[in-house]
């Protein structure tokens, strides 16, 4: 992608301009709940039974969240490019690590849930 992509091909219709920017911002959202979620987890959680991993799955959704963020606005740039250059538009592999990262964090918490004692 070149560096100045917006001077490059036609403006698309306003209509997948803005559902592309509804799709960044909801990806901002969901970076945002991972890292409160791990703001959460850290800070009001009591500690776990197994040491660290508390510490441990809070740094795995604020690096996710961190990241995810990062990436959505890439993500936003490349698909507008392809829309203004008339190109299909890029893969990505945003919602598979999110969705595993999830996944994830649910079997530990639901882990947690299991063995913890009464």
């Amino acid at each position: 992608m070149p560096r100045r992509w917006y001077d490059e091909g036609e403006d698309p219709d306003y209509r997948f301009t803005l559902a592309n920017e509804r799709t960044f911002l909801a990806w901002l959202r969901t970076g945002l709940a991972l890292v409160g979620g791990a703001i959460v987890l850290a800070q009001l959680v009591p500690p776990f039974t197994i040491a660290g991993l508390r510490t441990g799955l809070a740094a795995l959704l604020a690096l996710s969240g961190t990241l995810l963020s990062a990436f959505s606005y890439r993500r936003w740039a490349r698909v507008q490019w392809a829309m203004r250059t008339q190109k299909p538009l890029p893969a990505t592999r945003l919602p598979i690590v999110i969705g595993w990262v999830a996944a994830a964090a649910g079997l530990v918490v639901l882990l947690v849930v299991l063995i913890r004692p009464l």
